[in-house]
């Protein structure tokens, strides 16, 4: 029997979670999602990953391996760390095994991954333009909307006439958004047409890494954005791809899975 840890320390949160793994039997023990927000990322991972052992019973001396990925190879009590990429890849697999490419949607930047049954990275690609297509940047919005972050999927599908924001940039697009408020542009019809943009880019990757027909499944911190997924497959079959994009309650622990289960297979 093995106890592992994986913490992935991305730019916005830090998602920490606990597995036992036994042979080919897997048990989730515990899980974290911390907004980083003005603190120390890495004073964060230890306070979450001493709260989860004091959730699960254990001590640390009781964990095997833990495991890091996104920003967290600097922190001090790790046994190991993999490329992000990887650890997506193997826990995309791990909530929905029929994935075959994932996207990864994060707070500032969008990544696109073939991969095996196994969860073995085939190839990748990153968006290669600025932070218009991230999660900080739609946060931005919401704030300058005064909406909650967590209201932008509901209102995003409400549009009746989406104004798509013509700029790749950030500055730019938000210069977009202020010109479309000032139009009486509602907050639906700007999320929407948000939504559109970035949508279109993240499909693009897809079809760039050759993730042409199966499913796809979205991690990140945007992966739980319902108006996101809905756009993104409205692209997907513009583009006339046979994928179908989908999420998990649990998809922004991707990493931070794979991290914990590489952890153990090493």
């Amino acid at each position: 029997m093995t106890i592992t840890a994986g913490i992935d320390i991305g730019t916005g949160a830090v998602k920490t979670v606990l597995f036992r793994v036994e042979g080919d039997k897997t048990e989730w023990l515990a899980k974290r999602n911390d907004r980083i927000r003005q603190r120390d990322p890495f004073k964060l991972a230890e306070e979450a990953y001493n709260g989860l052992l004091e959730e699960a019973g254990l001590k640390a001396s009781d964990v095997d391996y833990v495991a890091t990925t996104g920003e967290g190879e600097s922190l001090a009590f790790h046994t190991g760390h993999f490329y992000s990429m990887t650890t997506h890849a193997r826990g995309a697999v791990y909530l929905n095994p029929e994935a075959r490419a994932v996207l990864d949607i994060g707070a500032l930047h969008g990544r696109a991954i073939r991969n095996d049954e196994r969860g073995k990275v085939e190839t990748y690609k990153m968006t290669s333009q600025c932070a218009s297509g991230s999660g900080q940047f739609l946060e931005n919005i919401a704030r300058y909307l005064g909406i909650a972050q967590d209201e932008i999927g509901s209102l995003s599908t409400q549009a009746d006439n989406p104004e798509v924001v013509s700029s790749i940039c950030a500055v730019l697009a938000e210069t977009d958004v202020i010109n479309m408020v000032s139009r009486g542009i509602s907050a639906p019809n700007i999320l929407k047409g948000i939504h559109i943009s970035m949508a279109g880019r993240l499909a693009k990757l897809l079809k760039s890494v050759g993730a042409r027909d199966g499913v796809v499944l979205c991690t990140g911190g945007l992966a739980l954005d319902e108006g996101l997924l809905k756009t993104l497959n409205e692209s997907i079959q513009e583009q006339k791809m046979a994928v179908v994009a989908y999420n998990h309650p649990d998809s922004p622990y991707a990493g931070a899975i794979g991290a914990a289960l590489w952890g153990a297979f090493r």
